[in-house]
């Protein structure tokens, strides 16, 4: 066999396309359940980085603040201490601010437990002050204790710690286990186009016959597969994308409040998400078409 009949026969514009041409009844099914699977993953892609960026606040606040709560003495008045206590702190180096808040602020905070009605006013409920700080590596602890000591009142400073510690360790195990889903949820996706690219070669085995015996490669039959689930892929991408950027919408301004909205994506105030989801589609097609050729090629190596 010559050099020329060796080599696959250009295909005229349109070529491909008509080699393998679409197939609406086979290619339905593999493109829904391919955009769920683009749909499912954005989600995932989408808390993973809400949970990322919730944290980080979560954990801003809580090394850049310090409560100090006051325990009320008898023959006192525990809201006028914390008024003084907070202006003595204000005053301190790496300070931004010190808030006093009342007992009525502290049963607020208690009305979740203990309901709206009020609770008995010999109650010994304690007072807080917010005290913002400017480096929260510079916590000045033993300052704020000297300060409680020579006022001769009976209080806690908590620094956050044990809180922190446990955002960091909850926000890490939620990262874990968006980005174990995301990848679970692509290995899917590249498991279900190579079972459809090995159904198809089979259905067009006269068509894959017919070019390996006028000389076309592997190589060659195998990129037939690869643009034709690419394509695919990008398609089920696209509308995948657009559903899961629907729901991230609806959520993001769904919650009844601003404190609602703290926990939501944030779809619709940074970039970062508009860009992944853009992405998906060519992501999508690019794995789709990866996992067509590299299942076609073996099934030509077996064949062949």
């Amino acid at each position: 066999m010559s050099e020329d009949e060796k080599s696959p026969p250009a295909p005229p514009s349109g070529g491909h396309a008509r080699l393998l041409p679409p197939d609406a009844g086979r290619d339905r099914p593999l493109f829904i359940v391919s955009a769920i699977l683009v749909f499912l993953a954005c989600l995932a892609a989408l808390g993973a980085r809400s949970t990322w960026t919730s944290s980080e606040r979560w954990m801003d606040d809580l090394d850049g603040s310090l409560t100090v709560q006051i325990r009320p003495i008898e023959g006192r008045d525990a809201d006028q201490d914390a008024i003084d206590i907070a202006r003595e702190i204000s005053e301190l180096p790496g300070v931004t601010r010190a808030d006093a808040r009342s007992r009525a602020d502290s049963e607020m905070l208690l009305e979740p437990w203990f309901g709206t009605s009020g609770l008995p006013s010999d109650l010994p409920v304690p007072v807080l002050i917010d005290v913002v700080l400017d480096d929260p590596d510079g916590v000045p602890l033993d300052e704020i204790a000297d300060i409680l000591e020579t006022a001769g009142i009976d209080a806690d400073i908590d620094d956050h710690g044990r809180w922190s510690d446990a955002v960091a360790r909850a926000s890490q195990l939620a990262r874990l286990l968006a980005f174990g889903l995301l990848a679970l949820i692509l290995g899917a996706a590249a498991a279900v186009i190579a079972f459809a690219a090995r159904a198809s070669l089979v259905a067009r085995r006269d068509v894959a016959d017919a070019l390996h015996i006028v000389g076309a490669t592997d190589s060659y039959v195998a990129g037939l597969f690869q643009r034709r689930f690419f394509s695919l892929g990008v398609k089920a991408g696209a509308t995948g994308a657009i559903f899961a950027a629907l729901i991230a919408i609806l959520v993001a301004v769904g919650g009844n409040n601003a404190d609602a909205l703290y926990f939501l994506p944030e779809l619709l105030f940074s970039p970062f998400e508009i860009v992944a989801l853009a992405m998906a589609p060519l992501i999508a097609g690019g794995v789709a078409a990866l996992s067509a050729r590299l299942a076609v090629e073996e099934e030509l190596r077996k064949r062949w």
